[in-house]
């Protein structure tokens, strides 16, 4: 088996026809504006993964996992053999990513959720239910045939060979789980996810849940101070919606608004842990979407959330205003430049799009408009877990 899943797996084939069809949901305002942007490509992608078979953690042998074939294994991606001593354990070189490190697990993961997202995006354009219940076998092989399912839990994430064989960095990979999650709610919506499985399904996220936030991995990232923790309350947020668990909404509420902000963000709307990375543009962008994910998933519960400050008056709108200039033009970047794939970035960041809708700055919008809406360099994709806009601008309550 290749050390790789080619990034090529991700683009499907299939050639069936599309029937527009009425769908019972709605995608709110927002949504309408970037769906006339979108669609036409959403619809080329979906004609082509429509066919695609599931994938799951099973069809990869990672001989260095301490797991078994179920339990999802990545390996830290900064660490390299120790060219002093190449049998023994490897060594850290912050933002160079190891080629040669496993990950295919992760990689089938995020097909996993690009497929989702495609495809559900298609079904809300379209109303056409073939792209809806075309997601559910891959749902089936992911959460409910103990044949190729995945155990919900990292235990083994973000291994580093000859020292540890999982750590709690590791459970960022999860945000790759947050558009399946939301393409479930949606499509529990629409009604189109038998009972039998979507208990199941739901079942899978809520034992997630339990490990994620009693196990000291997931202890350890919750209390991380950076992108990690934004990251943690970010995943877990989202499912916590997806399985109605109200005391982890309130919880995510509570870090975001006390710890999250309070702990990251400066008085000029930058975030210096970030900015203190081998990759500070980079990261800068990944919290920042992350900080803006958790503020729109918030909404659903306190409409005011974009407007919460801090007494010395930050805030999420500066922390967007921060960053917004450095898109539109790179190279007034007065930091650092990112050791690698400071050429990939930026695309088409989720912050513009919900930040636009929370403050109505159409040149934030404008400015999405212009980017990359459908990278294709892994290091990107990796660091872009939402993906497919539609399916977080729908009306589900």
């Amino acid at each position: 088996m290749s050390s790789q899943l080619p990034i090529a797996i991700l683009l499907f084939s299939c050639t069936s026809s599309v029937q527009a069809q009425k769908t019972p949901l709605a995608l709110n305002t927002t949504g309408k504006e970037i769906q006339s942007v979108l669609a036409k490509q959403i619809l080329q992608k979906a004609k082509l993964s429509i066919q695609e078979k599931p994938i799951t953690v099973t069809a990869f042998y990672a001989e260095r996992s301490a797991g078994n074939q179920h339990d999802f294994f990545s390996e830290g991606d900064y660490w390299w053999p120790d060219d002093s001593n190449p049998q023994g354990p490897y060594i850290q070189k912050d933002g160079q990513t190891n080629p040669n490190n496993f990950v295919q697990h992760r990689l089938a993961m995020i097909r996993f959720s690009q497929l989702m997202g495609n495809l559900v995006s298609a079904y809300l354009i379209s109303g056409n239910k073939q792209y809806a219940t075309a997601g559910l076998k891959h749902l089936n092989a992911w959460f409910v045939d103990t044949a190729t399912r995945m155990n919900p839990s990292l235990l083994y994430a973000q291994a580093i060979k000859g020292k540890v064989t999982g750590r709690g960095v590791g459970i960022i990979d999860m945000i790759q789980m947050m558009e399946v999650a939301q393409s479930i709610r949606v499509l529990e919506k629409a009604g189109l996810i038998p009972s039998k499985e979507l208990s199941l399904i739901k079942q899978w996220f809520a034992n997630y849940l339990q490990w994620v936030t009693t196990h000291a991995y997931g202890k350890d990232e919750r209390d991380s101070k950076n992108n990690h923790a934004s990251c943690w309350v970010m995943q877990v947020l989202s499912f916590a919606q997806l399985t109605k668990n109200d005391s982890l909404i309130k919880d995510c509420s509570m870090r975001y608004q006390q710890i999250l902000l309070p702990g990251q963000l400066a008085l000029d709307g930058s975030f210096p842990l970030e900015l203190k990375r081998t990759k500070p543009y980079g990261y800068s962008l990944f919290n920042l979407d992350a900080m803006t994910m958790i503020a729109y998933l918030l909404k659903q519960e306190n409409a005011s959330i974009f407007l919460y400050q801090l007494s010395d008056g930050r805030n999420l709108r500066k922390a967007i205003e921060f960053m917004v200039p450095y898109v539109q033009n790179k190279s007034t970047w007065p930091f650092a430049k990112d050791v690698m794939f400071w050429d990939q970035w930026p695309i088409a960041q989720p912050f513009l799009i919900f930040g636009y809708q929370a403050f109505h700055q159409s040149d934030w919008l404008a400015v999405w408009k212009k980017l990359e809406h459908f990278p294709e360099n892994q290091e990107v994709i990796r660091n872009l877990p939402i993906r497919n806009p539609l399916i977080w601008l729908t009306t589900l309550d």
